[in-house]
């Protein structure tokens, strides 16, 4: 049997992460103009805590990428940076409001797929898939994120369904002239989407579509540990 032609790796390393933080800076780049010394400041601090999934071609050039980052001691990217213009609120006590635990939350940092392969969908779909799949394999029951309002507007679509923290709205953020702080608890996300949009629940939650993509044999998965074992 011949391998899949993409791969889905959770936390590469070597060159694998090497492709993967290329696509990430390459996608954020072009779309929002962070550069490699904003890249290293605003996520710096929380590399101890940082993992990434990625998508691999047939070249093991990285086609889609997802940076992750689980509670730590600097805490939740999300919620410490609405702290700062234009939101200048008490992250933790968004959280609480929320009914947000950060000790069960991941923080969705970045979501890049290169443009123009013509499977960008699919790609996206495998890192949902992903995010998913994993945080339920390893207790996280949360997710917080800053989303600019297109990537937004296409989870919605998707039944994908995101809340505001507290005490924020919509602003500029890091290149983006439109984001929004938003949470969301994953069973009840996924238990709407199964109801309301069951062909993207099949393709997202259950991984059924995800055709030529080779998905992880073990989701057991800690932001800095080294799972990348595939089923073909």
């Amino acid at each position: 049997m011949s391998a899949a032609p993409l791969r889905l790796v959770l936390d590469p390393v070597g060159r694998e992460l090497a492709a993967a933080l290329r696509c990430e800076a390459d996608v954020f780049l072009d779309r929002y103009g962070n550069t490699a010394a904003e890249f290293e400041r605003e996520y710096g601090p929380y590399r101890g805590a940082t993992g990434f999934m990625t998508v691999l071609d047939e070249r093991g050039e990285a086609v889609a990428t997802a940076r992750v980052i689980a509670p730590g001691p600097a805490g939740l990217k999300t919620l410490n940076d609405i702290s700062r213009p234009p939101w200048q609120v008490d992250g933790r006590r968004s959280a609480r409001a929320a009914g947000v635990d950060p000790d069960r939350t991941w923080d969705i940092a970045t979501i890049a797929v290169r443009p123009g392969a013509g499977r960008e969908g699919l790609c996206a779909a495998a890192l949902y898939h992903g995010i998913v799949t994993a945080a339920f394999a390893n207790d996280i029951e949360f997710v917080v994120m800053i989303m600019d309002s297109q990537p937004r507007r296409l989870l919605t679509e998707l039944g994908m369904q995101t809340q505001v923290l507290p005490g924020t709205m919509t602003g500029e953020y890091l290149g983006s002239d439109s984001s929004t702080p938003l949470w969301a608890n994953l069973h009840r996300m996924f238990d709407r989407q199964r109801q309301e949009v069951p062909d993207a629940y099949r393709l997202i939650f259950q991984g059924i579509g995800l055709d030529g993509i080779a998905l992880p044999t073990d989701w057991s998965w800690r932001p800095g540990s080294a799972v990348s074992r595939v089923r073909r």
